[in-house]
């Protein structure tokens, strides 16, 4: 079991599932400086849903680290983070119920959950997944699920694996080179350009990078994405 190893231990963990449901594995990585992975562990799960693979591996993290040990956990899982933190009490006083009357989905993870998280310290973060220059620890357990889930095996520092490789679409969106944007022409040329938005939800455009919530985007003939993107195809 982890113990104190800072003021406070930074975290990631995530699942995953190939087929959703089909062949999946868990991950976390704990870390000393809240960005180099220092200890991680990985399983697999057989056939599972992708949610069953990131509750999972938030209790299997959970269960890994001290009690005592305030953790900060990163998680790209909406599902997984609103489990545990918003929907839980309410579930709870329900009778392990949802609003609409029937059973929790999961509830045997999230009762298990529950009970891991009561009387220790710890703060959710979410960061969004498949980011290029994105959250290291996030990408570090996600690329260790997607590999436990493909090969079926377990992994981690204790084992003395080596670290997962880079997950093909990650390497696929380092690599793509990015488009420059076309000339606007002008209103008094006959044309204006599209109006852009701020993501409310993170992406993937159309030329392969993904793009963040928050980020500027355009509409173009295939949905949202880069606004330069959208100027080079028109």
């Amino acid at each position: 079991m982890i113990g104190r190893m800072r003021e406070r231990v930074v975290a990631a963990c995530d699942g995953a599932s190939k087929g959703n449901p089909g062949p999946a594995g868990w991950a976390w990585v704990v870390s000393d400086d809240a960005a180099t992975p220092v200890r991680w562990e990985a399983g697999p799960l057989g056939k599972a849903t992708n949610n069953v693979a990131e509750l999972t591996a938030l209790e299997r993290l959970l269960t890994a680290v001290a009690p005592d040990v305030p953790l900060e956990v990163r998680m790209d899982s909406q599902y997984a983070m609103k489990a545990v933190t918003t929907w839980l009490p309410g579930w709870k006083r329900n009778g392990w119920k949802t609003a609409a009357g029937k059973p929790v989905a999961n509830q045997d993870l999230v009762v298990r959950i529950d009970e891991l998280l009561d009387g220790r310290t710890v703060d959710f973060r979410y960061v969004p997944a498949h980011q290029v220059d994105g959250d290291p620890l996030n990408d570090f357990a996600d690329r260790a699920a997607s590999q436990a889930a493909v090969v079926q095996e377990a992994a981690g520092s204790a084992l003395g694996s080596p670290e997962p490789p880079p997950s093909p679409t990650s390497a696929a969106s380092a690599a793509a080179p990015r488009r420059k944007a076309a000339p606007r022409k002008s209103a008094a040329g006959g044309a204006s350009s599209a109006r852009t938005i701020k993501a409310k939800f993170p992406g993937r455009c159309l030329c392969g990078r993904p793009y963040a919530a928050g980020e500027s985007i355009a509409k173009n003939a295939q949905g949202w994405g880069h606004p330069e993107c959208r100027t080079a195809e028109a």
